[in-house]
């Protein structure tokens, strides 16, 4: 099927921005139809493609800029999955948002899929439920990976011009007997990332809460524990912190510390942070800064909203530092610009940079 292209170049912008450009790449005619008619309603996206296999997508991307591609995994041919290296070569820099309805079932394709550099992930509905909270969250989550870096700054509410560059911290000197690393749309790539640049030994625990749904978790860990090298376990109330060991906050809960027996230990706070998200990032940073002080160091990742600037703020209050991702390498620098903003990050790097910057550290301290 050659790939249909859907271009309207006298379409309305959304306050006074141009429209994000979008591609559907589905081999359902029913699914493509649907998702068009829900974005369509919205005046700041532009659908420029629509095609019906991975093939069709990447010869149209040859021709055809777009800011998001979002695309099915389960389709006839090379299929989404195996595709997305080609597809994002081929995109030039657009983001990839997986719509498909393995992104659930499938836990270890959808995660797999984010791991090679897709952005984000949303389960498609089954037959007649396109519509109500599927819509918003989708519209959401395409006006956060779609928003270009020049119209990031005219949004509702933002400054009218880029803040000046941000001037980090100073490093807090000595040992590090915590690493606590918060992320969410884009933040699996950029683990992976981080992971490959990172020591194989550091002599500290290291506690992981990335934005995910519960059915992703047990993959995740798998994934993660191949990218770390180490044992990497989803967290259970009471489990106990132990060097190199990773310890992943489940999608149900967020994780604290405690002590008990002269150990440091996981807590489960199953409520809701301030920041809205389940797991959060925020309990863990404070509770990291609160048990360790200047001994603990967090980073905070990829990933849209400001979930972790409240526990960055305790963290560093506390003695602590906190490092974030740039901006260049942010599938969104939304979590990692609020930290910025608020003049609390000692390091503003890739994930790897990051990696060895915090190597630097521990091996400074030994």
């Amino acid at each position: 099927m050659p790939p249909a292209l859907a271009v309207d170049h006298n379409r309305g912008t959304s306050g006074g921005n141009p429209p994000i450009r979008l591609m559907i790449v589905d081999d359902s005619m029913v699914a493509r139809a649907v998702l068009s008619r829900m974005i369509e309603s919205d005046g700041g996206f532009e659908i420029v493609a629509v095609a019906g296999s991975a093939e069709d997508a990447i010869e149209s991307l040859s021709t055809t800029r777009v800011d998001v591609v979002m695309l099915d995994l389960e389709m006839p041919g090379a299929g989404g999955l195996k595709s997305i290296p080609a597809i994002l070569k081929a995109a030039r820099g657009a983001r990839v948002l997986i719509v498909s309805t393995l992104a659930e079932e499938g836990a270890e394709a959808t995660v797999t899929a984010l791991a090679m550099g897709a952005a984000d992930t949303l389960p498609k509905p089954g037959t007649g439920r396109f519509n109500g909270t599927f819509s918003n969250v989708l519209l959401s989550k395409l006006r956060a990976l779609g928003r270009r870096r020049d119209q990031d700054m005219a949004l509702p509410g933002a400054p009218a011009s880029r803040p000046q560059a941000i001037a980090p911290r100073a490093m807090v000197s000595g040992p590090v007997r915590l690493l606590a690393l918060g992320a969410s749309t884009g933040g699996i790539h950029a683990l992976g990332t981080f992971f490959h640049h990172f020591p194989r030994r550091i002599g500290a625990p290291i506690l992981v809460t990335q934005h995910l749904p519960e059915p992703f978790m047990a993959v995740f860990a798998r994934q993660l524990a191949v990218a770390s090298q180490r044992e990497t376990v989803v967290a259970a109330d009471g489990l106990r912190l132990l060097p190199d060991r990773v310890i992943l906050a489940p999608g149900d809960a967020s994780m604290t510390l405690d002590m008990s027996g002269g150990h440091l230990i996981v807590r489960l706070d199953h409520a809701r942070s301030a920041s809205g998200y389940l797991p959060s990032v925020d309990p863990m940073l404070a509770s990291a800064g609160a048990m360790l002080g200047r001994e603990a160091l967090g980073v905070v990742f990829s990933g849209m909203g400001r979930d972790g600037l409240e526990g960055a703020r305790a963290l560093v209050a506390a003695g602590g530092s906190v490092l974030i991702q740039d901006e260049a390498s942010c599938a969104v620098w939304g979590m990692p610009r609020a930290v910025a903003e608020a003049g609390l990050p000692c390091a503003i790097l890739p994930p790897g940079g990051l990696a060895e910057r915090i190597a630097e550290r521990i091996g400074d301290a030994s």
